[in-house]
């Protein structure tokens, strides 16, 4: 792990002086992580969050999306297999990339210039296929986060203006972007109250103890500013 003295400049002079044990309700740690990014391009606001589940256990991992109410001030490109009048409906719906057998080779090349893949259900053979590919790269689409389905203009709409996809790695972490450091405070503290939200609903009934074990926010070059727990049972 890196040490303060191998971090840039900025990254130093924002640490100085900030208690990483402090733990702050959502808007005081909003609005010191926006107080910290000063780098000279827009910092993308990160939010981390330490599950107490027991992610060798399948029944204890979750995976789903949440939309972000203010955007997340990323432009994402959608790529989607579909065919006939639902590849028309993505095209219309704005996706960057519409294909099928034509989208597989491009990927099977290693062209991956997309963020998130979509598909119809009569594709997922094909698109399974690319499962080496795909998944490593948390790309290949699922049920659960409403990237397998026939509602294929929905769902880019969705995915373009601000929703995202979540997951527990395996120590039961979840890794989101929650905005950039230009948003107001309010649509950054709406977006994490959003994603805090969704992790409480998604909590597995076989989740024991504590589940809310530690919530960081951060910005790209900035150091993490913690989130008191006990505040989500109050939002």
């Amino acid at each position: 792990m890196a040490t303060d003295i191998n971090r840039g400049k900025k990254y130093v002079a924002s640490a100085t002086g900030l208690d990483r044990d402090e733990l702050h309700d959502m808007t005081a740690a909003v609005t010191k992580v926006k107080s910290m990014a000063k780098a000279k391009f827009d910092e993308t606001i990160d939010i981390a969050v330490r599950l107490g589940l027991d992610t060798k256990k399948t029944e204890q991992t979750i995976r789903g999306t949440v939309s972000m109410p203010s955007g997340t001030g990323k432009t994402v490109r959608v790529a989607v297999f579909a065919q006939g009048d639902n590849a028309k409906l993505a095209r219309d719906a704005g996706a960057d990339i519409v294909g099928a057998d034509d989208l597989a080779a491009e990927i099977d090349k290693g062209n991956l210039n997309f963020d998130i893949v979509i598909a119809t259900p009569d594709l997922m053979p094909m698109v399974g296929k690319l499962g080496r590919t795909l998944g490593p790269r948390g790309l290949m689409p699922n049920p659960k986060t409403g990237t397998v389905t026939s509602d294929v203009a929905r769902a880019v709409t969705e995915f373009k203006g601000g929703k995202v996809e979540y997951r527990t790695d395996r120590y039961g972490n979840v890794h989101v972007p929650v905005g950039k450091a230009s948003f107001e405070v309010a649509a950054l503290v709406a977006n994490v109250k959003a994603l805090l939200d969704e992790l409480v609903r998604s909590k597995p009934a076989a989740a024991k103890g504590r589940y809310m074990k530690r919530i960081t926010l951060s910005s790209t070059m900035s150091p993490g500013v913690r989130i008191d727990p006990s505040v989500i049972e109050k939002i």
